[in-house]
């Protein structure tokens, strides 16, 4: 008995392996504060979970959901984008609700390439990216994300050859893990470079409404023709504090869609009902509480910038949006033996920077969320670190 050998090309996924050191080490009797993965700490308003409630005691909620989603749910989706980010998308055929963006990710590989096939894919950047290439048999080109350059890719440096050979790109922002921006200038080029090199170009949002500072981030579909090449993946998890719920979105392309569509109709059976209820409820209901959770994720961010700052003395940007920062590591550690150093000296779980790609490196990343309370004492042992 084997497995297949394609798990051969594929890690074990970092936060899963994080999990199990976290374990042992409650187990121990350490009690661990984990800044290290990006999920709302706190639960979505009320009228959600009671929409969730009421639609779950609806006795005919509970059967099959189908596989395209909800009239109800593929229109507020629609109705999101255009209040959201002025954009205009055809319900029936440039939307697609998904048990979460991850799986769309996913899928998407599946859908759109062929063994041998090309992906261009940020370094750093989130593993789902490389992984669900290598799983169908396809090859990453690395787009390195520099500090130099705003943590946005050189487009201009990807070879001629590599460039016409490549079948999708991969983008995220705001980024996961560097918390970068892009600008709509940068998003204008994307678009028009893979346009130029008939690249399906895949945009992953999940944290354009996690803004500080007044920043909103925009969509990459607000760019002119960009539905003509371009997939973005959205998802309600960091948006409405619904990670645990699995619902998400990809939208654009009506050709790329029909694809995935196509793919998740062999696989799963879609997404339970109540929960497409629940998120309708969220995408069209009172929004005014996203603003108020936002201060106090940003509460936390200058807390966090302060303490690595000031105390650290560490060169790290602000972020204007994400849930993360990106610091330095301090000089004379790799990112691994750092966030070690860390969790065993101050019970504190950091992500390395390694985690994302080899051009993370040399850099940390860094989440708000905790509560705020639990942030503060995690600061108070950081400060307390000889290095």
């Amino acid at each position: 008995m084997r497995p297949a050998h394609r798990l051969g090309s594929l890690p074990v996924y970092f936060f899963a392996t994080l999990d199990a050191r976290i374990k042992a080490l409650t187990k121990q009797g350490v009690d661990v504060i984990k800044l290290d993965i990006g999920s709302p700490d706190g639960p979505p308003p009320q009228a959600i979970i009671d929409a969730l409630a009421r639609a779950a005691n609806t006795p005919t909620n509970h059967g099959y959901a189908g596989y395209a989603g909800t009239p109800r749910l593929r229109q507020a989706m629609v109705d999101y984008y255009a209040q959201r980010y002025g954009v205009a998308l055809d319900v029936a055929t440039e939307v697609l609700p998904l048990i979460g963006s991850k799986e769309g990710i996913a899928n998407m590989a599946l859908a759109w390439l062929d063994p041998g096939d090309l992906v261009l894919a940020p370094d750093p950047g989130y593993p789902a990216y490389r992984m669900s290439a290598l799983m169908v048999g396809g090859q990453v080109y690395d787009m390195p994300l520099r500090e130099e350059n705003a943590f946005l890719p050189d487009l201009a440096a990807i070879p001629a050859a590599v460039a016409d050979r490549a079948r999708l790109m991969w983008l995220n922002y705001p980024s996961n893990p560097t918390a970068a921006i892009a600008p709509m200038a940068f998003l204008e080029e994307a678009v028009a470079f893979c346009r130029r090199h008939d690249i399906l170009l895949c945009h992953d949002a999940p944290y354009a409404d996690v803004g500080y500072d007044g920043y909103r981030a925009p969509s990459l579909l607000a760019v002119p023709g960009a539905k003509e090449v371009a997939v973005e993946f959205n998802s309600l998890s960091k948006s409405h504090n619904l990670a645990g719920w699995r619902v998400g979105m990809a939208v654009g392309n009506a050709v790329a869609l029909k694809a995935l569509l196509q793919v998740k109709s062999n696989i799963d059976s879609g997404i339970f009902l109540a929960i497409q209820d629940a998120a309708a409820a969220a995408l069209t209901g009172d929004q005014t509480w996203i603003v108020e959770r936002n201060r106090e994720y940003q509460r936390r961010r200058d807390m966090l910038y302060e303490m690595l700052v000031q105390d650290w003395r560490v060169s790290v940007a602000r972020p204007a949006a994400s849930l993360y920062l990106w610091p330095r590591v301090p000089d004379g550690y790799t990112s691994t033996d750092f966030t070690e150093k860390v969790l065993q000296e101050a019970g504190v779980s950091l992500t390395p920077g390694v985690a994302f790609g080899q051009h993370g490196e040399g850099y940390l990343r860094i989440s708000v969320g905790q509560t705020t309370e639990r942030v503060a004492a995690a600061i108070e042992r950081m400060r307390k670190l000889k290095f």
